[in-house]
């Protein structure tokens, strides 16, 4: 996440055509689209750091001994916190991690899923001269590496042990990361619901490295494991607030179609607004047009599945928060 993307969110939070109609069956959230395997990154597509410089290049988990016995901990520390330090996280905007340990050969070991190429990428497109539809570097995956940064994880957030498992149980979890991890293949940052209340309708799941915890945890726990916490298990979620979205369709439909010329110029034009490596100036200009568009005029286009979806927003619009979701 660039410093410039989350003063955008932050900003946007205190500031704060023909359509396809939705059948009326439409299922609420919309399931997240799931795949055969994993496609190669585009060239185009470059981080500033690399995706998960000291774990295996395919992903692979160490097998361990059935008689070993596994320590779980749950990480959590400030987006970006080597860079910025404790800042993102007086906001509580968090990176979410699960920590292992070995009792018989005493290695220690870390399990993340975050982006391929940094959250802005993954949540908002570039707008290519040489490409008509908008362009997405969005791909997430899964990091294992050996080691537990303890004083990463614990000076600003949090490292604590919450169970142990066996190692037929972790080598039974270590199976499903690698299965999940091949099918679910990109990174979703927002949450949609209709209002903030507790009967909300969620139009759509985010899917984020504190799902994959979340996901982790109900896989340990149908292994068998017992996991438990002394503190509260917050974890940072990013809402928009619309009413029922109309879906609009995919890349094809939209940008291949010169009568819904329109619909695809208002989406580059609203994408436009949150383009990478914007100037000061220009960033102040496009912080006016995202209210604009997001408060004055109530709308937002969102992508996902590869398919675009309008959201009549709603107040209060967007809002981070920083709430319970319990162990399993």
């Amino acid at each position: 996440m660039s410093l410039c993307f989350s003063l955008l969110l932050l900003l946007l939070l205190h500031v704060v055509a023909p359509l396809v109609g939705t059948d009326a069956r439409q299922q609420w959230p919309v399931p997240y689209r799931r795949f055969d395997g994993r496609p190669d990154a585009d060239s185009y597509c470059e981080a500033l750091f690399p995706f998960c410089p000291t774990g295996d290049e395919d992903g692979r988990i160490p097998y361990v001994r059935d008689s070993d016995v596994i320590s779980v901990y749950r990480l959590q520390t400030p987006v970006w916190e080597f860079k910025y330090g404790d800042l993102l996280g007086k906001f509580h905007i968090m990176h979410d991690a699960i920590g292992f340990s070995s009792s018989e050969t005493g290695a220690n070991f870390t399990m993340e899923w975050y982006e391929l190429f940094q959250l802005g990428n993954c949540t908002f497109p570039h707008l290519r001269p040489e490409s008509y539809a908008p362009f997405w570097c969005n791909q997430g995956a899964a990091c294992f590496f050996e080691g537990i940064d303890d004083s990463h994880w614990s000076q600003n957030g949090t490292l604590e042990k919450i169970g142990e498992v066996t190692g037929n149980q972790f080598n039974d979890m270590a199976q499903w990361v690698q299965d999940d991890n091949s099918t679910g293949i990109y990174y979703e940052t927002w949450t949609v619901r209709s209002d903030p209340g507790p009967n909300a309708t969620v139009w759509f799941e985010s899917y984020d490295c504190s799902q994959f915890v979340h996901r982790t945890y109900r896989k340990l726990t149908e292994l068998g494991a017992k996991l438990s916490s002394r503190s509260q298990t917050n974890y940072t979620k990013i809402y928009l607030y619309s009413g029922e979205p109309t879906y609009l369709g995919n890349d094809s439909a939209i940008f291949g179609q010169p009568a819904l010329k329109n619909l695809a110029e208002d989406i580059r034009k609203f994408y436009h607004t949150f383009r990478p490596h914007q100037s000061f100036v220009d960033f102040t200009a496009s912080l006016l047009e995202a209210y604009t568009q997001v408060v004055l005029d109530k709308s937002f286009y969102l992508y996902y599945n590869f398919e675009y979806w309008h959201l009549p927003m709603k107040s209060p619009y967007m809002q981070i928060t920083y709430e319970e979701v319990p162990l399993p």
